[in-house]
């Protein structure tokens, strides 16, 4: 664990560096992400402006969903960065020194250099959550034990998102378009799925789990969603961790190194 925790400290930092190679590039990104943020809480607060509730919910509930889902949502983004160059690993034929390093090649896939450009936004959602969550009514400590624990089911499921991505890349060198799809799925998840038709909530629930990583934490929290859901979440979550992994697998063993 060690060893793993020393390669991924050291491909972070190289990253790093690579990142603030351009002072400016940093600054705009920062600024981009703080100002889509912002954009989003003002639309919110426009929304509010006409109406007292939103799918039932508060104003200050749902500022609590969007930065739910923007913590679940940055956490993927900035450990998981290397899903993301994957493709390019896999075409210059980097990805054959990936199989033959006393490593996990699974593990260089995914965490082969997170990206701490995003730590602002992580400091910004989890400040967002608290804030929030000092003006709606928290039910117990067990609610909130619940809402922790459905978040790291979130982001079990946002592992194996990416995971089935890598699973595509190696079998079709085709990443790009897929972890964008991914992304573009998860940001119906900016509001709660219950605003959806009752198909389409039923489709990013159970078929495309989204409502269960962002929506499901906020609503335990909330004391409105029951036990039977609570735990169908930690099945589809475990269930979906363990599928990415075959998948994982399965591509492995029909790679076709870029030298042969």
């Amino acid at each position: 664990m060690t060893r793993y925790f020393r390669i991924w400290l050291h491909s972070t930092l190289d990253e790093a560096q690579t990142s603030f190679a351009s002072r400016l590039g940093v600054i705009l990104f920062t600024l981009a992400k703080f100002l889509r943020f912002g954009f989003f809480i003002i639309f919110i607060l426009l929304i509010f402006t006409k109406t007292q509730s939103l799918a039932g919910y508060s104003l200050w509930e749902i500022i609590f969903f969007y930065a739910t889902f923007n913590l679940v949502d940055v956490l993927p983004q900035m450990f998981l960065r290397s899903t993301y160059r994957f493709r390019n690993a896999v075409v210059s034929g980097n990805f054959d020194f990936f199989m033959v390093q006393p490593i996990s090649p699974l593990f260089r896939a995914l965490f082969g250099g997170s990206d701490i450009l995003d730590i602002p936004m992580l400091f910004l959602s989890i400040g967002f959550i608290f804030y929030s969550g000092m003006h709606i009514p928290i039910l117990s400590v067990w609610t909130a034990i619940i809402y922790f624990l459905l978040l790291c089911n979130a982001l079990l499921i946002a592992t194996a998102f990416h995971i089935f991505v890598l699973s595509i890349g190696v079998a079709t060198t085709e990443v790009d378009n897929t972890i964008m799809l991914y992304r573009d799925l998860t940001q119906m998840g900016r509001v709660p799925i219950t605003i959806y038709s009752e198909g389409v909530s039923f489709l990013i629930t159970f078929v495309i789990p989204i409502g269960i990583m962002m929506t499901f934490p906020v609503q335990a929290l909330l004391g409105a969603l029951s036990l039977q859901f609570t735990l169908l979440a930690f099945t589809i979550g475990i269930t979906f961790f363990s599928l990415s992994l075959l998948a994982w697998r399965k591509g492995i063993r029909h790679y076709s190194s870029a030298s042969s």
